[in-house]
């Protein structure tokens, strides 16, 4: 059989010494949907009522551990997080060899918990699954929370087996084998650029940028910064998948200086850097903090300027000296990048509703916001002001420049067009 056309190998990880009946359930139900399921135990107090295929003793091991060391320690969080460690590690070693299509966990809040840190390991394309009695809660970080992943609330099933839990747990395996059989994964064709931005009522230069690149031979991903997008971005970033990138909407790094629930992590503006992609950056947005709409805007931002996109997001404006605050982040975060940096800074304006006449226009704001970059850029970036709005014509041309001479040059993948 062919590799495309064999079965999915879908991963089905929980703790078999207490929720046999359930894991053994999925199995069953992955088998008939057309899967193949392969057990992962990740069980602390005893082994399961079966054989896994890889049991908690194989967890153990590739932690560098075992389970006497591990129930030495006395405590139950310090157990899972060592048998998450392991977990992560056995499921990336498989998954590099091949042998991974999809992945399923049920869990409490423990197996949650370790299921986020098996998903993060896994690629981007490759289906995750996590049936939780804690799905879509705020106790989950966004920046634990894997691009692609997807969840389902453990509906009545946290003792064994109903009809209400059956049916949650066969929807789930039902999907995770359905994605894995229709999955397209991230292909190796032209190089891929990664592009940040907002809707485009509020940044608008992916409308030039994107269709000149595609020209010029790329492939164009662009992710919306609204937190699980700069996750999404900050992942693939990661690996290392991006020739170069235009970081042009670092909105998430005002929402995360200022406590927003709006955020892609700590290590938003970090992975590209890290992995040597070179960056064009500009600071698209920099000047907003975003917000449940549903909920009473926070006191320390009573009397700023309000905006409300819709029923569910709005933003407020930053202070002065917190736009001066960002600019040194931004800065820091720069001079630490291991590749070329470019930093594009837009005199007029850098989101549509910073404009006069629109509801979030400051200009003696924005004009601190200025300041306070050119005095901290460092002097290894390329720094270009541009005499523009961040959505007029003429910044995109701009960041085109910069990126065509970076090609010329050699420090960008050359596109291909045929």
């Amino acid at each position: 059989m062919s590799a495309s056309a064999r079965l999915p190998r879908i991963l089905v990880i929980g703790t078999g010494d207490t929720k046999s009946e359930e894991l053994l359930f999925m199995a069953e139900v992955i088998g008939r949907a057309g899967g193949v399921p392969v057990t992962v135990d990740v069980s602390v107090l005893g082994d399961p009522p079966y054989a896994p295929d890889h049991s908690r003793h194989d967890i153990t091991a590739a932690a560098g551990t075992d389970i006497q060391a591990i129930l030495g320690g006395g405590d139950e969080n310090s157990a899972m997080a060592a048998m998450a460690r392991g977990a992560a590690r056995l499921v990336r070693g498989l998954s590099e060899a091949g042998q991974v299509d999809g992945m399923i966990a049920l869990g409490g809040s423990l197996g949650t918990d370790l299921a986020l840190d098996v998903a993060a390991v896994l690629p981007l394309g490759t289906p995750k699954f996590i049936v939780s009695t804690i799905a879509y809660s705020h106790l989950l970080p966004p920046e634990r929370i894997a691009p692609d992943l997807m969840m389902i609330l453990w509906a009545g099933g946290l003792y064994g087996l109903n009809p209400i839990c059956r049916a949650v747990l066969s929807q789930a395996c039902g999907a995770v084998v359905g994605a894995a059989k229709a999955a397209e994964k991230p292909g190796r064709g032209r190089p891929l650029i990664g592009m940040t931005s907002l809707g485009s009522s509020c940044l608008k230069y992916m409308k030039v940028l994107k269709p000149e690149l595609e020209r010029r031979g790329y492939d164009v991903a662009v992710f919306h910064s609204t937190g699980m997008g700069g996750r999404a971005y900050e992942a693939v970033a990661a690996r290392g998948e991006f020739a170069a990138v235009f970081d042009f909407c670092i909105q998430e790094v005002t929402n995360a200086e200022n406590g927003s629930v709006v955020t892609s992590g700590p290590d938003r503006m970090e992975n590209a850097g890290r992995a040597g992609i070179p960056q064009i950056i500009a600071p698209g947005a920099v000047d907003m903090v975003d917000m449940p709409a549903w909920q009473e805007t926070p006191a320390r931002f009573s009397g700023r300027p309000y905006h409300a996109h819709n029923r569910l997001i709005a933003s407020v404006t930053v202070s002065p000296q917190q736009r001066r605050a960002v600019a040194r982040v931004v800065a820091a975060r720069m001079a630490a990048a291991g590749a070329p940096v470019a930093f594009l800074l837009p005199r007029r304006g850098i989101q549509e509703w910073d404009r006069e006449g629109e509801p979030l226009h400051e200009p003696e704001a924005l004009d601190a916001f200025l300041d306070e970059m050119r005095r901290a850029v460092p002097a290894s970036v390329d720094f270009t002001e541009v005499d523009a709005h961040i959505n007029a014509p003429e910044f995109a041309l701009k960041a085109l420049e910069v990126f065509d001479r970076w090609v010329a040059e050699g420090i960008v993948e050359r596109g291909r067009t045929e």
